[in-house]
């Protein structure tokens, strides 16, 4: 069993408030929710959770993400259950509705719930390693979410219209964000309108293609401004795709709340 609670300020944009692996579940009951972002998945046995939404079954491998102050409780399913969770905070704290689709609960399948698996075992090795390296446990922190963020649209693939307009746009933007793409660059590779396309991403994604293009080129941006702090904010600018850097500046102010630089000053 392995549990690490944050004993150090806050200082970077994603970290850990929790972490943990092995740990076996007895019954928690939170009228009121719990206080940050709360990921917790099965590693044996089974557990029953309880949300406003409904009731879930855990099996091995399955995970859910629950947001802040959203009542819950669970149990174990049976014999013992034991779990592997995680719960997150940070300067940019406020950024992770955004990153999850503003979804108050996403559940993960055993397929993602693996890579998930492994990157928490490498946040609570780097959690343990001294001394403590704040910059890379934010970047496994983040790359947690994102993972998480990921199945937001899993349950959709199997849906005619995401497979075969929204999810090869979101291919094509994951691979090319630092080119000049645009939405009428886009919607033409899958041959429909931009307009189309962009109630198809609301409707799977709950933003518009050019929102979640937009997204991922700041997420991208926040890597290189945490890990690359000698990297001049123009060039920042030119890797994730932005045209000048006024413009990018003026974009990451408006979605983070502060400017590249002052993102790099606090982290």
């Amino acid at each position: 069993m392995r549990i690490i609670f944050r004993s150090i300020p806050v200082t970077e944009p994603f970290t850990y408030e929790s972490i943990g692996k092995d740990w076996t579940q007895d019954h928690v009951s939170r009228p009121g929710g719990y206080p940050f972002y709360h990921y917790l998945q099965t590693e044996k046995g089974a557990g029953r959770v309880e949300t406003p939404a409904g009731s879930c079954l855990l099996h091995e491998g399955e995970g859910l993400l629950m947001a802040p102050f959203i009542r819950h409780s669970y149990e174990k399913s049976g014999n013992d259950w034991v779990v592997k969770y995680a719960t997150f905070t940070g300067t940019a704290e406020r950024a992770i509705p955004q990153i999850m689709g503003n979804r108050q609960m996403i559940s993960t399948g055993a397929a993602q719930g693996e890579r998930i698996s492994r990157l928490i075992d490498d946040g609570i090795a780097i959690s343990t390693a001294r001394p403590l390296d704040v910059k890379k446990l934010s970047v496994n922190c983040y790359s947690v979410l994102i993972q998480i963020a990921d199945t937001t649209h899993g349950s959709r693939s199997d849906e005619p219209l995401y497979r075969n307009y929204v999810l090869p746009v979101m291919k094509e933007i994951e691979s090319s964000y630092f080119l000049p793409l645009t939405i009428e660059k886009l919607s033409r590779q899958v041959f429909i309108t931009p307009q189309y396309l962009s109630r198809l991403f609301r409707r799977y994604l709950n933003c518009s293609a050019y929102e979640y293009l937009t997204s991922y080129r700041l997420s991208k941006a926040k890597e290189l401004l945490i890990t690359a702090p000698r990297l001049e904010i123009q060039e920042i600018a030119r890797r994730t795709g932005f045209t000048d850097s006024s413009h990018f500046i003026a974009v990451f102010k408006k979605a983070v709340g502060v400017t590249p630089l002052e993102f790099r000053r606090l982290n």
